[in-house]
């Protein structure tokens, strides 16, 4: 269980990264809004499992599935 938390953790590390990386590097606003929605939306989400994943209560659960239905509605829609 450690091993898939340190997983997600990296991962989502990573994809948190190259979404800040993508926001400064890319020329055009729509290009940045992009970037910052797409892999920052999958980045918070691995994060967030890998809570779930250490806390195995349910009701830390059901607020993990609660923040990633939220980050999935409302980060497309704002971009």
């Amino acid at each position: 269980m450690e091993i898939l938390m340190a997983i997600c953790l990296i991962t989502g590390t990573f994809f948190t990264l190259m979404a800040a990386l993508g926001v400064l590097r890319m020329p055009d606003i729509y290009m940045r809004t992009h970037a910052a929605t797409k892999a920052g939306t999958f980045g918070i989400g691995m994060i967030v499992l890998a809570v779930a994943l250490f806390f195995t209560d349910t009701a830390v659960t059901s607020r993990v599935v609660g923040i990633m239905l939220f980050f999935i509605m409302t980060t497309p829609a704002a971009a």
